[in-house]
């Protein structure tokens, strides 16, 4: 950290709550209603950082960095088409999300594996309107022998065996 960034933040210090919003809004990019004056001057000290050493760095594209240095970025210091295009190469498919947070948590989850990757499976338009809920009470050891057999028999979830029962019976 350079002294002009130090001077910085040692006069954001002295600001009152709306003024730090306003100048973290205008250094950081994306505005904030946070109340905690110590956290507002931490993330606009990291996002002076991140200027400093963009500025000294040798220019590459926003994907050449990402792909690049995909597992040792810190996620928090991308910008948002950084984050979306990581998104979009992690867990394969587009986001439209322009939230840094939410980018943040969900490429964080897809690493530790809590999120599902891949194009998601979407119904038919004209699909959807032919569709009824029907409710189902089973007792807890018909659910066990139910749960049992779906993964014995390699079904996907319960719903898709009870569904491939139906039209198997329906057809004798």
């Amino acid at each position: 950290m350079n002294d002009t960034t130090r001077r910085a933040l040692e006069s954001l210090s002295t600001l009152r709550l709306p003024e730090l919003q306003a100048r973290f809004a205008e250094i950081v990019g994306e505005p904030t209603r946070s109340p905690n004056k110590t956290f507002l001057v931490r993330r606009i000290g990291e996002a002076l950082e991140t200027r400093e050493q963009q500025a000294n760095a040798e220019p590459t594209t926003p994907a050449t960095a990402t792909t690049e240095a995909s597992p040792k970025v810190k996620l928090t210091r991308l910008s948002v088409p950084e984050l979306q295009a990581m998104y979009r190469e992690v867990i394969g498919r587009p986001s439209s999300s322009s939230s840094s947070a939410y980018l943040v948590w969900k490429l964080r989850q897809a690493q530790k594996g809590r999120v599902r990757v891949g194009p998601l499976d979407r119904r038919a338009p004209g699909e959807a309107a032919d569709v009824k809920v029907l409710p189902l009470r089973m007792t807890a050891a018909e659910v066990a022998a139910l749960d049992e057999a779906w993964r014995r028999l390699g079904f996907k979830s319960r719903t898709a065996m009870i569904r491939k029962a139906i039209v198997a019976l329906s057809r004798e």
